[in-house]
Parts: structure tokens; C-alpha cells; sequence
């Protein structure tokens, strides 16, 4: 498997956004365009006729002149009140269609478009920054060396996230939806699991829970979609099903295996790492961690670990600062000995005294008409004095 999804360098590209130009409708533009060239030719031939057929001077010396001169100059005034009406009624009617009418989506459109503006205030941007010490000057700065996604988990701030995106930052910054950064101190983290919870110090009405899933009764081919800042693209959304259940990759820290991972079509790219992997509903059902790709890019096999792991590292790491797993306590041999010394089943080298195999004993226990043995931890006596 190619390496999975990780930290990188990135800023997150300012782009702008101009408004677009709404387009004329052409039926109605030209409509208009013949509408003009018609009257307007015989606005003016009603004017040219009066005043041709007019003799300004022969009707002054007349009796009746003043009165009819009264008259052309009536029609000339209404003639211009005529065109200037027109005119206006054109500009009117021009401005009136411009205007773009509402877009019309599709109800499962509508449904992502609701899904997206309801969780994207839920998800964050991560800066991981690294003290560096310049050449010349020995100033230490604080360098970004890579960035990631996050998202919201409860209202008391804490931020949980991958734990390969923090992985050796001297300081973090988380930043939220409404572009407020925070400074942020880690928690905790699982480093098996690639978990890691972090805290900022913002306003509550500033902090969006995500609503929290069940990731036991999923579906291969359900719809999912990812939420994260790919590239350093902050608040972008892919979409895509799931197309694997159950699967295992290893920790980009330790090597560990993960298991019961979701494997999903939806793009995932370097940034998206930590970032929430949603249902139709909303809510989280995975923590989008790596991909599969020999290219670095996404190739359409994403990997999330499930919500319910998630949350039962979260609830410890916000309790305890770490995770508490149960250990038998015992030091084997490797299946490569026990197979060559032709034993079957597991190898035990030593049990030391202050584990939990060295502190239990033997016990046989009849049970039916057959005595077992079986290991019994003994716990000692709380002092009663």
C-alpha cells in the first residue's frame, strides 16, 4: 500500500469573486430593437410633415397665424413626450428581464447543498508551525510546516483531528468557518489509532458541534461525503459512496494496524487528512486519514476510521490526556520459532512480576466432570487500619 495521506506545505489561496454578468435574453432584445426602429421613424415623419406643410410666415401675418402656431408647437411637444415615454418603457423592461431568475436544483442537489452549509461551520483548518532558527540572524520563527483538517466536538472547544497533521509542530493554530484563528494545545493523542484531540480557548456561539453517528450499521454503496481543506482549499466537499467495509491499513505513525476502517470513493488529497466523513444525514461516521494512491493524489480508495472507535479514544483522551488499552501482560515468541520447533499456539518467553499475567495464578475449576485450569488475578486486600 503507497503511504498514506499526510501533512504538506500549503497556503490557502485567496479567491476572488466577481459577480457575473447576467445574459440578455435575445428574443426579447431584439423584440425591443424592432419596436424602436418602428416608431421612431414615425415620430420624425410626423414632425418633418407638420413643419413642411407649415408656412411659419404667411400664418404670422394672417389672422388666425398665432393660433395655429400655438398648435404645432402642442403636437412637436407631444410628439417628444410620446418618444421620451417610449424610451423610458424601454430601459424599464430592459432592466426587468436582466435580472436571473432563481436556480432550480434538484431535491437530492438541495439535499447536499443543506448538508454542506449546516456542517461546514463544524469543520476547521489546522496549521501545524515549526520553530526554525534563521541562518544569519539565529532568530527562531515559527515556520508552517504542513496542515490539515479538523472538526468541532463538543461546545467546551475541543478540536479532534489526525494525529499525524499535529505530528512535531511546536504550535498550532486552529482556524474556524467564520475565519477567526485560535491558538491550540493538544489534549491528547493515540498514536496507534492516528487520533488526536485538541482545545482553543473561543466563544461558545463561535463553536458548532458536528452531530455524532453510529458507524456499526453501515451500508457498502450508502452515500458519504467529505468535508476538509484539500490543498489548502479551506471548506471543500466531496462526494462519493462506500465501497469497502471492514479493511485494515497501518498508522502513519507507528505502523500499527488500524482495523474495521471504511474505505470510500470520495476524493481524498493531502489536507483533507482529519477532516469528517459525513452520511446523508449529517452526521459523522468516520475521520478521513489516508489514501491509497501511488501518485500522492486521490485515486478514488479513501480510508476513515470509524466513528465508534473515535469516540471511545476521544471520551479518554479528554478524561485521562491518554488511551488505556488491556495487555495481557506476556513476552512471546515470534510464528516463525514456534513453527520451527513444531508447537502450536502461542509461545510464552516470560510474564514479568508486575503485569497482569505475572500477578494471576493457577486455578482448577471442576466444571462438569472435568477440572480446567485457568488464570485468576488476585487483588490485594484494601489496608483495613
Amino acid at each position: 500500500m503507497a503511504a498514506l495521506a499526510s501533512t504538506f506545505f500549503s497556503v490557502t489561496p485567496k479567491v476572488s469573486r466577481s459577480n457575473s454578468i447576467p445574459k440578455l435574453s435575445l428574443a426579447r432584445s431584439l423584440s425591443q430593437l424592432n419596436r424602436a426602429n418602428l416608431l421612431a421613424p414615425i415620430v420624425v415623419s410626423a414632425l418633418r410633415d407638420k413643419f413642411v406643410r407649415t408656412n411659419f410666415a404667411s400664418e404670422l401675418d394672417s389672422s388666425n397665424g398665432l393660433k395655429k402656431l400655438v398648435d404645432s408647437l402642442f403636437v412637436f411637444c407631444a410628439s417628444l413626450a410620446l418618444s421620451a415615454t417610449l424610451f423610458v418603457a424601454d430601459v424599464d423592461s430592459a432592466s426587468a428581464f436582466v435580472v436571473t431568475p432563481p436556480r432550480k436544483l434538484q431535491s437530492d442537489e438541495l439535499a447536499t447543498v443543506r448538508l454542506f452549509q449546516e456542517n461546514t461551520p463544524s469543520v476547521v483548518y489546522i496549521t501545524n508551525l515549526a520553530a526554525r532558527q534563521d541562518a544569519f540572524t539565529l532568530d527562531v520563527l515559527e515556520v508552517p510546516q504542513g496542515s490539515g483538517s479538523g472538526f468541532v466536538w463538543d461546545s467546551l472547544g475541543h478540536v479532534v483531528t489526525n494525529y499525524h497533521v499535529i505530528r512535531g509542530a511546536s504550535d498550532l493554530r486552529v482556524t474556524l468557518a467564520d475565519q477567526s484563528t485560535y491558538d491550540a494545545k493538544v489534549v491528547g493523542f493515540d498514536q496507534d489509532k492516528d487520533v488526536a484531540v485538541l482545545r482553543i480557548e473561543a466563544p461558545k456561539d463561535k463553536l458548532r458541534p458536528i452531530p455524532i453517528g453510529i458507524s456499526a450499521d453501515l451500508l457498502v454503496g450508502q452515500k458519504v461525503y467529505a468535508i476538509g481543506n484539500p490543498f489548502g482549499l479551506d471548506h471543500t466537499l466531496t462526494t462519493g459512496v462506500i465501497s469497502g467495509l471492514r479493511r485494515e491499513i497501518s498508522s502513519a505513525a507507528t505502523g500499527r494496524p488500524i482495523q474495521d476502517v471504511i474505505q470510500t470513493d470520495a476524493a481524498i488529497n493531502p489536507g483533507n487528512s482529519g477532516g469528517p466523513l459525513l452520511d446523508s444525514s449529517g452526521n459523522l461516521i468516520g475521520i478521513n486519514t489516508a489514501i491509497y494512491s501511488p501518485s500522492g493524489a486521490s485515486s478514488g480508495v479513501g480510508f476513515s476510521i470509524p466513528v465508534d472507535t473515535v469516540g471511545g479514544i476521544v471520551d479518554q483522551l479528554v478524561k485521562f490526556g491518554k488511551v488505556t488499552r488491556p495487555i495481557l501482560g506476556i513476552k512471546f515468541a515470534p510464528d516463525q520459532s514456534v513453527e520451527q520447533l513444531g508447537v502450536s499456539g502461542v509461545l510464552v518467553l516470560d510474564a514479568p512480576p508486575n503485569g497482569p499475567a505475572g500477578k494471576a495464578v493457577i486455578v482448577e475449576v471442576l466444571r462438569g466432570d472435568k477440572l480446567e485450569k485457568i488464570p485468576v488475578v488476585l487483588e490485594p486486600k484494601p489496608d483495613e487500619s
